[in-house]
């Protein structure tokens, strides 16, 4: 069973490493939107998770990026969509041991990047 969370931020980035002429060498920003998804079998309280401890987990997170400049975050120098799902999990998956967690990061409602642990 799977259980799914959403979450937002704002944050503004720039992917400096682009050719000149890419419009994300440029700073700019996004509205993110996040989707947790927590794989797990029922508890004895019939939850995967309870969404109160999947949300103590995520929002301090959330609020670390919230309205900053991404590229200044520890382990965000370059952050793609792709790495800040890294850093997501990475800091995500070891407060969920035995659970399959899988993160979908969206840049914009047309692009995202996701993965799971």
């Amino acid at each position: 069973m799977k259980i799914t969370a959403e979450f937002g931020f704002e944050g503004a980035h720039q992917l400096a490493h682009l050719p000149e002429g890419h419009k994300c060498k440029r700073l700019h920003g996004h509205n993110w939107r996040m989707v947790v998804a927590v794989d797990g079998e029922p508890d004895e309280r019939g939850f995967v998770m309870d969404y109160a401890e999947l949300e103590a987990i995520v929002d301090p997170l959330v609020a670390q990026l919230d309205h900053r400049f991404l590229n200044e975050i520890d382990g965000l120098s370059c952050p793609t969509t792709e790495v800040m799902v890294g850093w997501f999990l990475d800091r995500i998956k070891p407060a969920l041991p035995g659970k399959r967690v899988t993160v979908t990061l969206f840049e914009t409602p047309r692009y995202s990047a996701e993965d799971s642990r």
